[in-house]
């Protein structure tokens, strides 16, 4: 058993025929799997109705080329639309103005790592120094305590 087209696989195929024909091609499908052949039938009733309203038919098939047409512009926007992007994103990268921001930023860089250098040495300078300032505090507090232990003893003393 075949599988059943859809109207929109059967679109692709006639892209040129309207919805109305497409629904016909589908049911004529239909009508050959079950074994009856109604394509005489099919083209007395499709010249029948194009006999007696003809400017449905032109209608139709108006809105379908507008429809294509309207496709076509549009699949022509979208691939302009690619290849500039593709231009761009080329020339890009080699423009005078990115050849130029790329040196700035190395410059930068440079800078950052230089500044990052000089930092880490105050660093490890301002922690030599704290660590003197303490040494310096705790002797000092005891030439503090030798010196009044002196006093101290010098006013026993008497003097």
């Amino acid at each position: 058993m075949k599988k059943e087209k859809t109207i929109g696989q059967l679109a692709k195929e006639h892209p040129d025929k309207s919805y109305k024909e497409l629904e016909r091609y589908r049911d004529e499908d239909r009508a050959q799997e079950a074994g009856a052949c109604i394509m005489a039938e099919a083209r007395k009733d499709r010249e029948g109705e194009e006999q007696d309203n003809p400017e449905l038919f032109k209608t139709e098939i108006d809105y379908h080329r507008y429809w294509k047409d309207m496709y076509e512009k549009e699949h022509k926007l979208r691939q302009e639309a690619e290849g500039e992007t593709t231009i761009v994103k080329g020339i890009g990268i080699s423009s005078p103005e990115m050849k130029e921001a790329m040196r700035t930023i190395k410059n930068l860089e440079i800078r950052l790592a230089e500044s990052l250098e000089v930092n880490e040495s105050h660093q490890k300078l301002n922690g030599k120094l704290q660590e003197r300032l303490t040494e310096l505090e705790e002797e000092n507090k005891k030439l503090n305590a030798t010196l009044n232990k002196k006093i101290d003893d010098v006013r026993k003393a008497g003097l």
